[in-house]
């Protein structure tokens, strides 16, 4: 199902709700009810509520979106620690040269045309991207300098190696939802709360105020929407790209 069409459906289902119960509620209302004669407290409390919760919300939507930069900086830091290790192995010779690039060649082809789509899918990384990045770890380890200018490169590769590694693995505890499930709960229930006191106020069964309503309820969804949506950095709505790895190899398929 697209996100789109998500969203489309929770947020009408949320109007729907609030406008059924708002109609069921006048229908149900005694004939001498004064909806003008709301306690004050009531009054405050509401406004508290919305306060406290448009706090939560905006740092539940800060943290997401945070955690979406910093995945898409590991992504960038890979890229660019890989890049380094194909442009520093030219002080090599040519086999172990060609060898070098041509096991990061393969890494970052199979990254950007399958670990992606595993890591959108199943929210993880794949095994044999684990093991063709050992096999870039062990050309460049391996390798015993045979001139000074080599060994000076030597130290900086395997930094680069290090990078890399670190940013795979970083990568990987990336792919996982950031919000946890009891924070989830405390949205919802959050929602549910804050939209409930609307009814506390009791609103009538004017055009303004249903439209009102039904506008509240829907915005209260489209931000819950956003939450969830950014909530996985690789596998919805605005993710993490993979725009670093095709951009510092544009000769690969990607």
């Amino acid at each position: 199902m697209s996100e789109w069409l998500v969203l489309s459906l929770a947020m009408a289902a949320a109007c729907l709700v609030v406008l059924i119960v708002t109609l069921v509620r006048h229908r149900t209302a005694r004939d001498d009810e004064d909806p003008s004669e709301t306690p004050d407290v009531i009054e405050y409390m509401t406004m508290m509520i919305g306060v406290v919760y448009a706090i939560v919300l905006g740092l539940a939507i800060a943290g997401v979106w945070e955690a979406r930069g910093v995945a898409q900086n590991h992504v960038q830091t890979e890229a660019q620690a890989l890049h380094e290790i194909s442009e520093r192995v030219r002080v090599y010779p040519p086999d172990v040269r060609d060898r070098i690039r041509g096991d990061v060649n393969t890494y970052v082809s199979h990254v950007v045309t399958t670990e992606w789509k595993t890591m959108a899918n199943l929210g993880r990384v794949t095994d044999q991207g684990d093991r063709l990045f050992g096999n870039i770890r062990q050309d460049v380890i391996g390798y015993e300098p045979k001139t000074d200018f080599e060994a000076q490169q030597y130290q900086p590769l395997i930094d680069q190696v290090t990078m890399a590694d670190a940013a795979r693995v970083a990568r990987a505890d990336s792919t996982e939802p950031t919000m946890p499930g009891v924070v989830w709960f405390g949205l919802i229930t959050g929602a549910v709360v804050t939209i409930g006191m609307v009814f506390a106020l009791q609103i009538r069964r004017t055009p303004r105020e249903l439209i009102l309503a039904g506008l509240f309820s829907a915005l209260i969804a489209f931000l819950l929407f956003l939450i969830w949506d950014f909530d996985a950095p690789y596998s919805r709505g605005i993710t993490a790209s993979a725009e670093p790895f095709t951009a510092l190899f544009p000769h690969l398929p990607g």
